[in-house]
């Protein structure tokens, strides 16, 4: 039954549509949720790898229920705790378990600070004695059980903290914290953004000791934003952010000894002095501390370990990069401390196995395709899971394979996006599947087979919902630009005609390994496509020389020229899709969102001879407004490499636009600031050049909170139909030069 409805959804989307169906996908309908996917929330696999809970919420009576369910029947065998069971707690956001499961930390009235950081209440939950505790009065971050589950820490005002679940004292840790100078345990603005973690404290196995990194800010520059709300004065949001070439916190690692109550710094003997510490582990041995060193041009990283007891190191690895090397969380230690590590250093991403000196034990993965997703290793039957693009770098699949690089096996077994969380056990594992014909569907799968067990949750009902739209295939295919063959999707009116001309509508993002020619399901940004092709223009997506799944050489050739060979790709993929029959070279637009904005811009200054129109959301305009980790990881730093920042931004090339340019920002955008678009708008007045702008006020760089999306798309549809029109052209002689007999 379902094998035949996604054949009939499959055909549905690649072919022409009947005259039936014809209703058409609007913008309120894409942002008031009309299209919005089932999804599972806060899975989380039990210890015994037999069951897993899931955070469920009822909407209509504002409750919250952690709810355990079995594997084989995936039914729901109890509910752990309730909100409404819980008198000083009226609802829940977050959950996680200690490690025996006998606790559980709920987390509730959180409010965001940046993009991944917070601050919240928090409960400990005790599944035994049905009793909660508050952690503290007051609100705290990162908030982390013991292994042992007697003892929470945490942060608060910089400092860290340690609560006392047994006695319920509260000890602090550190007391230098102080907002903008010192922060204890918690990462600084750009280590959050760019080493995507917050929590910078680890527990080790024995519960007796905690290693943190300390950031010392007093140096780093500070950058302000005007919050200008409902009140009759502006307030202000003053923060550290360390643009590129500019001072980074000094950052040092410690450990704290709960027994003695003392705190010792870690030295380890660097080549380097400017660096960072992107990541803490303890090893299985509660006394040896990993811990990964990078030099600021991010090339060089050193794996350390480190014995808390003697407060001695050496190096266990040490790799090096002719551009950079990209920071994950694979680092596993198995029982006997080797460990799994993951690595480019053969050209790409695949998984390795080390003794616990660091010696290779074997390269477990080869091959000239990318390991995307490292899920963990199988002690007891000496497996690894991984995902990775081996079947194509636009699609997904998850496989096992033997410790020993032996016994490779494809598990999933569909064309499309699939991704896996394993049991505790790895027994089993709940797949997430899509393509772009198939909507999200969860399964669960033999972990052994891959075989699906049983269906959990699909989009069933949206897949049925869209048979009565007007809807189009999404075309993918590869073109050749610039020597290199490029992957592509395409989406074409419903009712294309190919002796027609259509204009030509192209997104990108570009930015270094990334991706967005993906065989997945729908973003709202496809559904917006849908619309526009609706309206008669042709969108389409090339990702680039730079981005990511194609392995190192591919992703680091923009190495120190970020926006050289990215916005040349994009200007000669359009002139060759310029050239096909179908399309209207005279009517072509592009767009983009932060990296997207900063390619959409040079590109329509750089190829003013091909792109009629741009848009540019939450722009970079000039690298030398970006932050260190993410930009000197490309482009070392301005003192060093002026010419790749200035010759590539399109601030500098403003004096080059012919066409119609739209340029957006959120005055709130703590990530890429609307000194960005200032800078811009200054520098296109003074060339006297015409455009248009929007800004919204507090919003952050992704624009949203409540009718803001709606009018954000609307503002650009209108400009898209009033710079490239959407009017078909009529039949028209074919471009290519045609033989005329006689």
């Amino acid at each position: 039954m379902k094998i035949c409805k996604y054949l009939l959804l499959t055909f549905f989307f690649a072919t022409t549509l009947t005259s039936a169906q014809t209703k058409n996908i609007d913008l309120e309908e894409i942002w008031g949720g009309a299209f919005r996917t089932e999804r599972m929330d806060a899975l989380h696999s039990m210890n015994n790898g037999q069951q897993y809970s899931v955070l469920n919420f009822d909407r209509e009576k504002g409750t919250t229920t952690i709810d355990i369910y079995d594997y084989k029947t995936l039914e729901k065998v109890k509910t752990l705790v309730s909100s409404p069971d819980i008198k000083s707690l009226q609802y829940f956001s977050d959950y996680t378990f200690s490690e025996d499961e006998q606790q559980v930390l709920l987390a509730t009235n959180e409010e965001s600070i940046f993009r991944r950081s917070s601050l919240g209440n928090y409960y400990v939950f005790n599944a035994k004695t049905k009793e909660t505790i508050a952690i503290s009065d007051n609100k705290i971050q990162e908030p982390t059980f013991s292994p042992n589950g007697n003892k929470v820490a945490f942060g608060f005002n910089n400092n860290l903290y340690v609560r006392d679940l047994v006695s319920g004292t509260t000890t602090q840790i550190t007391f230098d914290g102080e907002k903008n100078k010192i922060i204890n345990g918690i990462t600084d603005w750009v280590y959050e953004e760019e080493f995507a973690f917050v929590r910078a404290f680890e527990w080790n196995a024995a519960s007796d000791k905690i290693a943190f990194i300390r950031f010392d800010e007093t140096n780093v520059p500070e950058f302000s934003m005007d919050v200008y709300g409902e009140k009759l004065y502006q307030t202000q949001t003053v923060f550290k952010y360390p643009k590129a070439g500019e001072a980074n916190a000094i950052v040092s690692l410690h450990i704290y000894d709960l027994d003695k109550n003392k705190t010792q710094t870690v030295k380890v003997d660097k080549s380097y002095d400017d660096f960072y510490i992107p990541r803490i582990k303890w090893t299985n041995d509660p006394d040896v501390l990993s811990a990964q060193y990078m030099n600021r041009h991010q090339n060089e990283l050193d794996l350390w370990m480190i014995n808390a007891k003697k407060n001695k190191a050496f190096i266990a690895i040490s790799e090096k990069d002719k551009a950079y090397i990209d920071i994950t969380d694979n680092l596993t230690f198995l029982k006997d401390d080797s460990f799994i590590w993951t690595s480019e250093k053969d050209g790409y991403n695949h998984i390795y196995h080390y003794d616990k000196k660091g010696k290779l034990i074997n390269q477990i993965t080869k091959g000239n395709w990318e390991v995307t997703n490292y899920y963990g290793f199988d002690a007891k039957n000496d497996k690894i899971y991984y995902q990775s693009v081996e079947n194509g770098s636009v699609n997904r699949d998850v496989y096992s394979i033997a410790l020993n690089g032996t016994s490779k096996k494809r598990l999933t077994k569909t064309n499309g996006t699939s991704n896996a969380a394993f049991s505790a056990d790895f027994t089993y594992f709940i797949n997430t599947f899509s393509s772009a014909t198939t909507p999200p569907e969860y399964t669960l799968n033999d972990s052994d087979t891959g075989d699906v067990v049983k269906s959990i949750k699909d989009n069933d009902d949206l897949a049925q919902k869209l048979l009565g739209y007007t809807t189009s295939k999404k075309e993918f295919s590869t073109m050749n630009v610039n020597g290199n063959d490029l992957n592509m999707w395409m989406i074409k009116p419903a009712n294309f005609d190919a002796t027609k001309e259509y204009p030509l509508f192209m997104y990108q993002y570009s930015g270094p390994g990334s991706q967005q020619v993906a065989n997945r399901w729908n973003s709202a940004n496809d559904y917006w496509y849908q619309m526009l092709a609706q309206k008669g223009y042709i969108v389409a997506c090339v990702d680039g020389r730079g981005t990511g799944l194609k392995g190192a050489d591919f992703k680091k050739v923009t190495q120190k020229e970020l926006g050289k060979f990215e916005v040349e790709d994009q200007i000669e993929a359009a002139k060759q899709l310029g050239a096909r029959s179908y399309v209207d070279a005279s009517r072509i637009g592009i767009w983009g969102w932060s990296y997207g904005g900063f390619m959409s811009s040079n590109a329509l200054f750089k190829g003013n001879d091909v792109f009629k129109m741009a848009i540019a959301v939450a722009p970079v305009t000039s690298w030398r407004f970006y932050d260190t980790i993410y930009t000197e990881r490309y482009m070392t730093t301005p003192q060093e490499n002026a010419s790749g920042y200035d010759d590539n931004s399109p601030i500098n090339h403003v004096d080059k636009l012919k066409g119609d340019f739209l340029l957006i920002h959120g005055t709130g955008d703590d990530n890429v600031h609307v000194q960005n678009t200032m800078r811009m708008v200054e520098a296109l007045i003074q060339v006297d050049k015409q455009f248009e702008w929007m800004i919204y006020p507090d919003k952050n760089h992704g624009i949203y909170g409540g009718n803001t999306r709606l009018h954000l798309y609307k503002k650009m549809t209108n400009f898209i139909d009033r710079t490239l029109g959407d009017k078909i052209k009529a039949p028209k002689v074919a471009k290519e030069k045609i033989k005329i007999k006689g």
